[in-house]
């Protein structure tokens, strides 16, 4: 392709799937060309995420959503990432693979609460599907996923994100994370990431929620 724009040739990158160069390799393509001083313009065409947002109802033309691209894979850091957009106000869009949409949802369910998403499957293909209800509803409803997803996750309601509200999720995110078996300093690390708290503060979280399971 290079060649051929060297060549002086005009190339076309066009999918029937999909906007090209939005967390795709045509990414890659985009950069090469304008990094080698050829001019890139785009002809506006299908795109899952403008697609789902359009029609899961969720994000309104005031508030807007937030694009946060494909989850990261290691839980851990999916969890945190997660965590981190807890408060957020604005409608979430992201992408997930079929082998880790479950896990996904079952992180979202955990982190956000079980809120309002459309799961939009095969986006823009022969076979669209979408799906609307709670996070748990959908758990439930994709045993066994199949095609690539485009989620739209409703944003966080007015009143989360308080200072009391925050520190009970860390309360509940280093429980959760000492029945896993992780050691104080990753804990308190992550919890730290996700909650915006103090060192100080999530250790004596971590140290008191240890206090309770020895008495209990």
């Amino acid at each position: 392709i290079m060649a051929a724009l060297a060549d002086g040739a005009d190339v076309a990158l066009v999918s029937d799937a999909g906007m090209p160069g939005v967390s795709d390799p045509g990414q890659a393509l985009v950069r090469a060309a304008a990094n080698a001083g050829y001019e890139v313009v785009v002809a506006p065409g299908a795109s899952a995420v403008t697609a789902a947002v359009a029609v899961a109802g969720l994000a309104t033309a005031v508030d807007g959503f937030v694009y946060v691209g494909f989850l990261p894979r290691k839980r851990g850091e999916r969890f945190s990432a997660l965590r981190g957009l807890a408060r957020e106000r604005r409608a979430l869009v992201a992408f997930e693979t079929p082998h880790r949409l479950r896990r996904a949802l079952g992180d979202m369910l955990e982190a956000l609460g079980d809120r309002r998403v459309a799961v939009c499957r095969e986006m823009t293909k022969l076979h669209e599907e979408v799906f609307r209800g709670n996070i748990g509803e959908a758990i439930e409803y994709f045993q066994e996923p199949r095609g690539e997803f485009t989620l739209v996750i409703e944003g966080a309601s007015e009143g989360v994100g308080d200072a009391g509200a925050v520190e009970a999720d860390a309360v509940e995110m280093l429980e959760d994370m000492r029945r896993r078996g992780m050691g104080a300093r990753e804990a308190v690390d992550e919890a730290m990431a996700a909650t915006g708290l103090s060192r100080r503060v999530v250790y004596r979280i971590w140290v008191a929620t240890g206090d309770d399971a020895a008495r209990g």
